[in-house]
């Protein structure tokens, strides 16, 4: 399998991604996700608590398919990179492996890093921090994705 370099990220992709998510994707806006940094190989981003994505716990804790949403999410997004067209080029979800920790109780935000872009199907790692039930900031959350790459 061939092992592809990524395309450069202008300085402006934060912003031009997190346009994107506010006004193109209904769902992850509804979800409030937020661009933190965006590189190369390497991507953050955050989803804020909110009640509406809550288990019914007490103290709430964040439902587990937020947190697997967003390690696709970022998992996914981290690839673009390594596309011919980083916008105009498709992506699909292959696999998606999570593993939950320990409850999350904050805000939740998931570190991507690209293990391998390759040719044809890229491969990611995610981790997920959030405040816990006991007041800490702690892992709560990792996951694996691999996707396939479709490019022009």
């Amino acid at each position: 399998m061939t092992e592809i370099e990524p395309n450069d990220v202008p300085e402006e992709a934060v912003e031009v991604l997190q346009a994107y998510l506010e006004s193109e994707h209904d769902f992850l806006s509804w979800l409030g996700v937020t661009v933190d940094s965006f590189e190369a190989g390497r991507m953050t981003a955050t989803i804020p608590f909110d009640d509406k994505l809550t288990n019914p716990t007490d103290p709430p804790t964040v439902q587990g398919g937020v947190a697997s949403t967003l390690i696709d999410v970022v998992g996914g997004i981290v690839l673009r990179p390594y596309l011919t067209d980083p916008v105009d080029d498709d992506m699909a979800t292959i696999t998606l492996n999570v593993n939950y920790l320990r409850p999350a109780a904050g805000d939740l935000t998931a570190s991507g890093e690209v293990i391998r872009g390759g040719s044809s199907v890229g491969v990611s790692t995610v981790e997920v921090r959030s405040e816990t039930p006991e007041g800490t900031e702690r892992l709560v959350a990792v996951g694996q994705g691999a996707y396939r790459l479709f490019r022009s």
